[in-house]
């Protein structure tokens, strides 16, 4: 009742995301637009294998894990997201340790986004290629933006929309303006003996992934139930066509050669087709671009820590809010992680948080079809269209694919990961002694014990009841179908009252 009280009133003063706003956030988690595909083409070797990566990977790795964050985020509509889910499957310890990589991954990829912003800039100005320059310029946009974003997620939001629609503009007017000049033959180049599979499927993987980030929102979104999912298909057609059209006008238009394409090309292939003023436009996009990819990530990453705080799997100070309505302490938490890793490259930075997220991902694949075989009537609003056998093979591709960009990893990355994963797993068991010898403090934990039916599903429940109907007593005077099914998962020496 503590929790939904907290909840009420931020919501009171603080607006719930609606459709287009999470769609907007998706997108930015999940890509922001063209900037940062251009390796792609040089890591391919030609267009080839940019074109079709970003044809094929879609069917295999963004819809199957769109799905299941579909059904999942909206069984379990809280802030969290996949911790809920990993704790709901297999137990808090492994809640946390999905948390702490996901995490980490998150704001390995935020520390991405200030470096992009740079790399579009140091091509009209070189100052920003010197470190005299540069390190100011990333501290001062890292704290520009995480003020932007403790002003409140629905400004967030609000402004991701502006952003897209800015941001993607000038590849329209790019398109439009390449038709006369594309030559279909110039998509079909390819050196296989100069392609760096390395590269290429972490480049694909990266701009393809995180479709589940925005499940760490669920408990500021307004009717999670039904929004989710029409906002995760929206996303999805928006993140395909971001890419494809811009790779389609670029490619076809120019000849350039693969080793061109690197970080910030796409504005060079701006002036070459419509002018430096198309340049100065795609230059000016990615920068916003890079603002609106930053304060979603932030954001997910923020809520995350939140959520598992009213887990009970971190200190209470995690939960703390603003008066926006924003958790303070897991903003600026979050931002000292961007900061402390904005001096790695690029490529080092993608390998590690690419490695963090496909071992996440795994387990969420493993909690999806777990719960589908332990738990078969637990409440889900949205339910992905397949039997358990079939919802197993649907994740098969992705796990694959995920095992792949394991596998392609350098000896080094193996290394920063395994030394990650090793301090999750002591800082777990030092936090439950923190917590039960009373050195921090620690909120109630009213959804700490996920395995248990009941506790699991009275919010998913009461929140089903909430959307029927606003009169409580009426609803409680009337039988609830849902909740006959649901106290099935009620183990049976366990005591409602």
């Amino acid at each position: 009742m503590g929790e939904a009280s907290d909840d009420s009133t931020s919501t009171k003063s603080n607006p719930k995301l609606t459709l287009f706003p999470l769609i907007a956030l998706i997108f930015y988690e999940v890509s922001g637009g063209p900037f940062g595909i251009e390796d792609s083409i040089k890591a391919g070797a030609g267009p080839l294998l940019s074109l079709l990566g970003f044809l094929l990977f879609p069917l295999i790795w963004s819809i199957p894990e769109a799905l299941v964050t579909a059904e999942l985020a909206t069984t379990f509509p809280h802030n969290g997201g996949y911790v809920l889910w990993i704790s709901s499957a297999f137990g808090p310890f492994w809640g946390f340790q999905e948390g702490f990589w996901k995490w980490f991954s998150g704001v390995m990829d935020n520390a991405l986004y200030p470096v992009l912003f740079l790399d579009y800039l140091k091509h009209s100005f070189p100052v920003f290629d010197l470190m005299v320059a540069r390190i100011p310029a990333l501290l001062g946009i890292t704290f520009l933006l995480t003020y932007l974003n403790y002003r409140g997620l629905h400004i967030v939001g609000f402004t991701a929309v502006l952003l897209a629609v800015f941001s993607l503009s000038p590849f329209v007017v790019m398109a439009i303006l390449s038709v006369p000049k594309i030559r279909p033959r110039r998509w079909l180049v390819v050196d296989f003996n100069k392609v760096n599979w390395r590269g290429y499927f972490n480049n694909m993987f990266w701009n393809l992934n995180y479709w589940d980030k925005a499940s760490t929102l669920a408990g500021e979104v307004e009717n999670p139930s039904k929004t989710f999912p029409k906002a995760l298909f929206g996303g999805l057609v928006l993140v395909i066509c971001s890419y494809l059209i811009p790779l389609l006008a670029g490619t076809g238009a120019l000849s350039s050669s693969p080793s061109e394409w690197a970080d910030g090309y796409f504005a060079e292939v701006g002036m070459l087709i419509g002018g430096f003023w198309l340049k100065l436009w795609i230059q000016a996009a990615a920068a916003m671009s890079n603002l609106g990819l930053f304060e979603a990530e932030m954001s997910s990453d923020a809520f995350q820590l939140l959520g598992m705080s009213k887990l009970g799997l971190l200190p209470a100070v995690f939960a703390s809010r603003s008066k926006y309505g924003t958790p303070t302490v897991s903003i600026l938490f979050s931002a000292s992680g961007v900061i402390f890793l904005s001096w790695m490259s690029f490529q080092q930075i993608l390998e590690f948080l690419n490695f963090l997220y496909a071992i996440g991902m795994l387990l969420e694949f493993a909690a999806f079809i777990t719960l589908r075989l332990k738990k078969p009537n637990l409440c889900r609003p949205y339910r992905v269209p397949l039997q358990t056998f079939w919802a197993a093979m649907l994740c098969l591709p992705p796990s694959l694919l995920l095992i792949l960009v394991m596998c392609l990893a350098s000896l080094r990355t193996f290394f920063v990961t395994g030394a990650v994963a090793m301090v999750g797993f002591i800082l777990y068991p030092i936090l439950i002694q923190a917590k039960d010898k009373n050195w921090l403090l620690f909120e109630a934990e009213q959804l700490s014990s996920p395995s248990n039916g009941w506790q699991e599903c009275i919010p998913i429940v009461s929140e089903l009841v909430d959307q029927e109907s606003k009169d409580t007593e009426l609803l409680l005077s009337s039988p609830l179908p849902i909740v006959e099914e649901e106290l099935l998962l009620i183990p049976s020496d366990s005591n409602p009252s």
